[in-house]
Order: C-alpha cells, then sequence, then structure tokens
C-alpha cells in the first residue's frame, strides 16, 4: 500500500476534525482538500514510520490557524466588516438524537483549544505526544486541556453549569 492510499485512508477523519474545527461542511470539505494538498505536494517530507494521522493533522491544524490569522488581519484592516455567525442548529426528533446535538453544543461550548485537545485525544486516539506535535503545545498543557475539557463536557451534559462555583443551574 502506497503513501497515498494511507492518506486517503484517513480522510474520514480529516473530515470529522475540520468539522469540529469549522462547523461547516462545505468549508471543512475546503480545509480537508487544502491539507491533503499540502499533504500529497509534500509527501517527500513524510518520515516513514512516523504517525502519518498526527502529520496530517498538524497540516490541517496549521492550514486552519493560518486561515484565522488571515481572516483577523482582514477584518481589522477593514471596520466596516461585521462577522456572520452562519451556523444553523437543526433539532433532531429522537432521543439519541437529541443527546448528539446537546454533545455537540457541550463541545462549542468549549474553547478552540480544548475542542483541538478532546478531539484529537478522545475521539481520533492520538497520544498526548502526538497531540502536542499537532497542536504546538508541551504535553503538560494538552493534559490542562483535557482535563478542564473533559470537566466543562461533564458538567454541561449533566445540565450544570460550569462557570457557577456550585456547578448546579438556577
Amino acid at each position: 500500500m502506497s503513501l497515498r492510499d494511507d492518506i486517503a485512508d484517513e480522510i474520514p477523519r480529516l473530515r470529522r476534525y475540520a468539522w469540529v474545527l469549522l462547523r461547516d461542511t462545505t468549508a471543512a470539505d475546503d480545509l480537508v482538500q487544502d491539507c491533503l494538498e499540502r499533504a500529497i505536494s509534500r509527501e517527500h517530507l513524510f518520515q516513514p514510520g512516523t504517525n502519518l494521522r498526527a502529520w496530517l493533522f498538524t497540516i490541517m491544524h496549521n492550514l486552519h490557524v493560518n486561515a484565522i490569522t488571515r481572516a483577523r488581519r482582514m477584518v481589522s484592516a477593514d471596520p466596516t466588516h461585521e462577522a456572520v455567525d452562519e451556523r444553523r442548529a437543526v433539532s433532531p426528533a429522537q432521543g439519541d438524537r437529541l443527546l448528539l446535538r446537546d454533545l455537540e453544543r457541550a463541545l462549542a461550548a468549549l474553547s478552540v483549544e480544548q475542542q483541538a485537545v478532546v478531539l484529537l485525544i478522545g475521539v481520533e486516539g492520538l497520544t498526548y505526544k502526538e497531540a502536542a506535535g499537532v497542536l504546538d503545545v508541551p504535553i503538560g498543557t494538552i493534559m490542562s486541556r483535557l482535563a478542564r475539557g473533559r470537566e466543562k463536557l461533564r458538567r454541561l451534559m449533566d445540565g450544570e453549569d460550569p462557570e457557577s462555583k456550585t456547578g448546579k443551574t438556577p
């Protein structure tokens, strides 16, 4: 099996991570495509024997951060620009879908940094070291973000207010 075949096998995971980062299917697909183009054009830089998934997530993460930086520069250069949130909520009718919706909302309530760590470690199965490499932060930061993110998710899913001292909503 070739490196390109291995890269193609990672597309579902890349799409899932991109969707969590962007919350927009079209934008996520564009980010995945950019990531795949970058990976294939630089496949000579991949070191055989290392974690391909972590390498691809690093590429995607860096592309995403660069896009955010560019967008912020454009917004700050144009004082008349107003950001528009185009997220659309869909209310499912089934119990499992409601739970999934609640989880999605709880994930959205996490900071971007916590979302990335929870997804990379909890969903994609990367090690702390691999996630630290993807996000270019120390392992201790990964552990802290994961612990805080998991705790906030647990509280939100239990119907608690993670910001209050008692944890219970009024």
